[in-house]
C-alpha cells in the first residue's frame, strides 16, 4: 500500500505541483485548501504524513496544526512555509512538528525528508491503519475519526486478525482456529456473533463501513 500523504496548501499552482511531484515519486496524495476540507478529509481516511502550509484562508495553520496533533497524534507532520525566520522554525518545532521546511524549497530535498520521516515511523510502527481507524497493538488502543473505541480481549485479537489481513476474505473457520483455537466447546456461529460486536463498536454511525462479508464465504476488512 502506497503512503497517503495529504497536503494542506490554498495556493492552487503549489498545491498542483506538490501533488505531482509527490505521485511521481509513489505516494498516494490528496490535497485540502482550507482547514475545514482537511479535517473533512481526515474524517475519511487517515493519513502518513501531512504537509501543512501556516497560511490557510479560515484558520492559522498553527491552530489546525494543534487540533490536528490532539485528534491523530501519531500522525507525522512537515510544516511547508514561507515563515522563514529562525524563531518560527524554532517555534514550529517547539510545538511538534517532525520537520519544517521554508519556501522556497528544492523538490529533492523535500522527497528526501518525507522518506527520511517516513521510514522512521515505519522503525517504530505499532500502529495498523485502515482509513480512519487506527489499532496500536503495543498499548492495545483502538480509534476511529480520533475517538477511542472500547473492546473486549476477543474484539482486539478479531480485530487485529482482519486488519492484518485488510483486503483479504476470512472464512469462519480461519477465524475460528486463530482466534478461538478451535475450542471443541466453540461453534462457527459465535465467529458472526463477534463480528456484529464489532461491526456496532466500529462502524455504527460512520458513512463507510469498513467491516464486510462475502456471502458464503467469510469476512473481510476495506476502505
Amino acid at each position: 500500500m502506497l503512503p497517503q500523504i495529504l497536503i494542506i496548501e490554498d495556493d492552487t499552482d503549489l498545491q498542483k505541483f506538490l501533488r505531482d511531484l509527490l505521485t511521481q515519486h509513489n505516494f498516494s496524495v490528496k490535497t485540502a485548501s482550507t482547514a475545514a476540507s482537511a479535517l473533512r478529509v481526515l474524517e475519511q481516511a487517515a493519513a502518513d504524513l501531512i504537509l501543512l502550509d501556516l497560511t490557510l484562508p479560515d484558520m492559522p495553520g498553527e491552530s489546525l496544526f494543534s487540533q490536528i496533533r490532539i485528534q491523530y497524534p501519531d500522525t507525522a507532520i512537515i510544516m511547508l512555509t514561507a515563515k522563514d525566520k529562525t524563531q518560527d522554525k524554532v517555534q514550529g518545532l517547539q510545538r511538534g512538528a517532525d520537520d519544517y521546511i521554508t519556501k522556497p524549497f528544492a523538490p529533492e530535498e523535500l522527497i528526501a525528508r518525507i522518506q527520511v520521516r517516513l521510514r522512521k515511523d515505519d522503525n517504530n510502527n505499532t500502529q495498523l491503519k485502515l482509513a480512519n481507524l487506527v489499532f496500536d497493538t503495543k498499548t492495545m488502543e483502538v480509534k476511529r475519526n480520533g475517538k477511542t473505541i472500547s473492546l473486549t480481549p476477543q474484539e482486539f485479537k478479531l480485530l487485529e486478525y482482519l486488519l492484518r489481513n485488510k483486503g483479504t476474505v476470512l472464512t469462519r473457520e480461519m477465524i475460528l482456529n486463530r482466534i478461538w483455537m478451535y475450542s471443541p466447546d466453540v461453534e462457527t456461529r459465535v465467529v458472526d456473533v463477534y463480528i456484529g460486536y464489532l461491526r456496532k463498536k466500529i462502524d455504527s454511525g460512520q458513512k463507510k463501513k469498513l467491516i464486510r462479508s462475502k456471502r458464503g464465504f467469510g469476512y473481510f476488512v476495506g476502505d
